[in-house]
């Protein structure tokens, strides 16, 4: 057995280890960076500006956007309808990356 010396210790070292585990452990993590995408998924209603359509007077239009920065901008990018389930799922495996990350940064 080998005992690593640089590594933290005490009671808040070994909560964090045990968060850092039980979040790789978390089922559905993908295997492949390809998999996940930094962001998060927006539903918004939009309003096709037709006088009598009904969104002239009530909800408007479902479109869902993609949200994420990039280069220090913020981009929006439409989803089509049919890919918001694959989309999602590819969102929730980046924010659980992102999640790996910062317990590992703690």
């Amino acid at each position: 057995m080998r005992v690593d010396c640089a590594a933290p210790r005490g009671p808040v070292a070994a909560r964090l280890r045990k968060r850092r585990h039980a979040l790789l452990r978390r089922p559905g993590l993908p295997v492949t960076p390809l998999e996940m995408l930094p962001g998060s998924v927006s539903l918004s209603r939009l309003r096709c500006g037709k006088p009598t359509c009904h969104c002239a007077r009530g909800t408007g239009h479902p479109a869902w956007h993609l949200t994420s920065g990039a280069g220090g901008r913020t981009r929006v990018l439409h989803i089509p309808a049919a890919w918001v389930e694959t989309v999602g799922r590819r969102v929730e495996a980046g924010q659980a990356l992102q999640e790996v990350v910062a317990a590992n940064a703690e």
